[in-house]
């Protein structure tokens, strides 16, 4: 009885498909200033998260005002921080702001904090109204097309930020009467629904125009051909497929937010003092004249913010260029 001798058989690796964002991380790996991009904005949503860590580790707290002549130099220039605490120190981080001597760290981070949110907040209202309206448009065209693009021609005819001037102090006056007016609430929800409101025409046009030729694609006509629904096809069929634009338009428009706050803060409008916020930060450095005789304070809110706006764009920039290799040549 002879033994057959039994070849081994060496199994075919199989391929396997990469996923949109598995995609786009790869390629954002590659990049070095897309990673350090990624690396701020990582730091700065941890910055602010930990904010109330970060403050008890200091020891100080963002409202607690220390006006004692051993603080403020009462004597040469009324309401200025001493050398020894207008500077970063082991006591204050980053120092005390002038006039009623509060802990700039403190103040920085819990700034952040209601920096972050409002943006993040008004980016998702946006985003989920501009990919549905922009997504029904384009479907069903016709009739429903023509309102929804009307409405978004509307929207982007008026001044953003004048617009956003006006009807963030009625919004919140409205809501004052409500059971929501307690607190800094009233004025982060207004910035998150008029930011949020406004905000969503742009992406429903460019979401618009990319459904127009997903619907002409033949997984459409196969998915009508079974039957399938058509708030089945909007949310299963044509939204996944504009999934790349969407993330690329929600980082850009993350530190417009940022900024729009910032700006709206500043003017008086937005968040108020003892909120802190970095634009409200920079308005009170403006309006005491502070940055004269004490250009650290303005500086500190000023770098934060420059530095977060600039991290968001170029990974949005990154990004998009991930997802669109394309799009940069």
């Amino acid at each position: 009885m002879t033994a057959t001798a039994s070849t081994p058989t060496t199994a075919k690796p199989v391929a396997t498909g990469r996923s949109l964002l598995a995609t786009a991380w790869m390629r954002i790996r590659r990049s070095r200033i897309a990673m350090a991009s990624l690396a701020v904005v990582v730091g700065m949503v941890l910055f602010a998260i930990l904010a109330p860590v970060l403050v008890a580790i200091e020891g100080q707290d963002p409202n607690t005002t220390n006006t004692t002549p051993e603080v403020l130099d009462n004597f040469y220039t009324p309401g200025l921080p001493l050398p020894q605490y207008m500077y970063p120190s082991a006591e204050h981080w980053l120092g005390v702001e002038p006039g009623l001597g509060r802990d700039l760290f403190a103040r920085l981070a819990y700034g952040a904090r209601v920096s972050l949110v409002i943006a993040l907040l008004a980016t998702l209202v946006s985003v989920v109204l501009g990919t549905i309206l922009g997504a029904a448009a384009g479907y069903f065209g016709g009739k429903v097309d023509m309102v929804i693009s009307r409405i978004m021609d509307l929207f982007l005819a008026f001044p953003h930020l004048l617009l956003v001037l006006s009807i963030a102090p009625i919004l919140q006056s409205r809501l004052a009467g409500t059971a929501l007016g307690s607190g800094s609430f009233v004025p982060i929800a207004s910035l998150v629904i008029v930011l949020g409101f406004f905000g969503w025409a742009y992406l429903a046009r460019v979401v618009r125009g990319q459904v127009l030729t997903i619907r002409q694609q033949e997984f459409i006509d196969a998915a009508q051909s079974y039957g399938t629904s058509h708030r089945s096809m909007i949310f299963k069929q044509v939204i996944p497929n504009v999934t790349g634009v969407v993330l690329v338009y929600a980082t850009m428009m993350i530190p417009t937010n940022i900024t729009a706050e910032a700006a709206l803060s500043f003017l008086g409008v937005g968040v108020k003092d003892p909120t802190p916020s970095w634009g409200q930060m920079l308005n009170a450095a403006q309006a005491g004249n502070w940055y004269l005789s004490d250009p650290w304070f303005l500086a500190v809110p000023s770098i934060a913010l420059i530095i977060t706006v600039l991290a968001f764009n170029l990974l949005g920039d990154a990004l998009r260029d991930a997802l669109d290799p394309k799009s940069s040549r």
